[in-house]
């Protein structure tokens, strides 16, 4: 049994620790040491590769907490992946992005590896393409650096669109008109707008035209010069709205593709948009294809685990397949070669 001490400011402890110190239990049983805290040190006791380990994770946090962030479970899960992986990244690099701040103050900033790499693709590249699954935070962040660069007059005007795709219902039977027919599937691109930019800013910036949310199709026929366009859903688009929609961009413009291609609600025998776009676009340089996981999942803790059980399902499913597909290629007997 091996005991490792940390002096760690005792300010900074009980943000480590958490509430009941549920995150000090959560290291503890992740590597299987008992850790306490003894005249304001924290005192790790197991062995010795483990407490090497847990120490690790908590130097992490203690980082995180002396740049005056609010640790959260999302972080303490997050530094135990990276201390499994043997990553060399750490929180403190991935915390010095900062995008923006909310109309509350608070800043908005990457919070695992990928989503860094998201952000940097982002701003080097005219098209990225986000794709992962949900909770990654691919509309949020492209949000971010869309209003970002609009407040800093990098563009003239935002324009965030995504495809009306009926999910199980018919759209017709939405009370109101046209745009209250739409207005449920835009809701998530308002949500983020409001939190970022603010509602009265927001409400200003659309009466004069500076900020567009609207359905896919009615970006048909325009050529949109210095702007910031984010496609959400992709997914859900097929390849004549997304060719449709990458030959809009005009000069001086930015494109954010974000879709979850787990998450379809086009008809079985309809190909994504997004799919094709994969394909045929992933050798032109000046376009990036950005993929999230599981691992970059920030919300509640257990979308994380909904989202890596579905993923894991899904490879198992796709392995079976495989093993199920029949041999199309049959030895003839005696001479030793295939016949098909």
């Amino acid at each position: 049994m091996t005991e490792s001490i940390r002096n760690i400011g005792l300010d900074h402890i009980r943000n480590i620790f958490g509430q009941f110190d549920s995150f000090a239990k959560k290291i503890e049983g992740q590597y299987d040491v008992s850790i306490v805290l003894r005249d304001g040190e924290i005192r790790i006791t197991g062995d010795p590769i483990n407490t090497k380990r847990a120490g690790q994770v908590i130097s992490e946090l203690a980082k995180l907490s002396e740049r005056g962030n609010m640790v959260e479970e999302q972080n303490v899960d997050y530094a135990i992946t990276l201390e499994e992986e043997n990553n060399t990244a750490s929180l403190e690099e991935i915390d010095d992005t900062v995008i923006c701040h909310t109309v509350q103050g608070k800043p908005v900033k990457p919070k695992t590896l990928g989503q860094k790499r998201y952000v940097e693709a982002i701003r080097d590249k005219m098209i990225v393409f986000g794709i992962g699954p949900a909770g990654t935070g691919k509309t949020y962040l492209a949000m971010a650096m869309a209003i970002t660069a609009f407040k800093n007059e990098e563009v003239s005007r935002i324009i965030l669109t995504r495809p009306a795709i009926e999910a199980g219902e018919k759209l017709g039977f939405l009370p109101g008109d046209l745009q209250s027919k739409v207005d449920p599937y835009l809701r998530p691109l308002y949500d983020a707008l409001y939190q970022i930019m603010g509602a009265e800013a927001f409400q200003k910036n659309m009466e004069k035209g500076l900020i567009e949310v609207a359905p896919l199709a009615y970006m048909r026929g325009r050529t949109l010069d210095n702007a910031y366009i984010i496609l959400d859903e992709a997914q859900n688009t097929t390849p004549a709205q997304m060719k449709m929609f990458l030959t809009r961009i005009g000069f001086g413009s930015k494109a954010v593709i974000t879709g979850d291609k787990t998450q379809k609600d086009l008809s079985a025998d309809t190909v994504s948009g997004l799919d094709m776009a994969e394909k045929v676009l992933h050798k032109i340089d000046d376009i990036g294809f950005m993929y999230l996981t599981s691992k970059d999942v920030v919300r509640h803790p257990l979308v994380q685990k909904i989202v890596k059980a579905y993923e894991e399902y899904e490879n198992r499913t796709q392995e079976k397949h495989k093993d199920r597909r029949p041999n199309r290629f049959r030895r003839k007997a005696g001479d030793g070669r295939e016949k098909r």
